[in-house]
């Protein structure tokens, strides 16, 4: 037998059964970046890329992604959000842009999951739209900053692990 989450008594990955657990508020924030030249982040600001509003576009495919984790994520549970935040911060000293994204529901597990996929989907939207300019664009540091509800309470990543 094996005390992980995600492993049967005959060691095959499985989903986890949720079904006796009680659906609470739980809400997650993961941040990431992408690294690009300064042509192409200015480019980015100035809204002048043939592909059009980059941060519109990655915006909406990050919410898209969150809504379709569990489609991508093999063991991960279809969950009802009830909201998904994504949001940018151009940067000049990068030069890049940071992204958070926040995911929220009630339901019986997390939506850490959902919150790191917009992220993610979402700076390597920002890069197909904007290759154009910079193919070498390095998408770095996605992670989960904090997640809170269910039975293990509020979690918040150390300070010195900030993107």
């Amino acid at each position: 037998m094996s005390d992980l989450s995600h492993v049967n008594r005959a060691g095959e990955a499985s989903m986890v059964d949720v079904s006796a657990k009680p659906a609470t508020a739980r809400t997650a924030r993961a941040a990431g970046r992408i690294r690009m030249s300064a042509a192409a982040l200015r480019a980015i600001r100035d809204n002048a890329l043939a592909k059009g509003d980059v941060l519109a576009v990655a915006r909406v495919a990050g919410i898209q992604a969150a809504k379709r984790t569990a489609d991508l994520i093999p063991l991960c549970h279809p969950l009802p959000l009830t909201d998904v935040q994504v949001r940018f911060t151009l940067d000049d000293a990068l030069p890049g842009i940071l992204c958070e994204a926040e995911a929220r529901t009630v339901a019986a597990t997390g939506v850490e999951m959902e919150a790191v996929t917009a992220v993610a989907i979402a700076l390597v939207t920002v890069y197909d739209m904007a290759k154009s300019v910079d193919k070498g664009m390095q998408i770095e540091g996605v992670r989960l900053l904090e997640k809170s509800g269910g039975k293990s309470g509020t979690w918040r990543a150390p300070e010195s692990a900030a993107p």
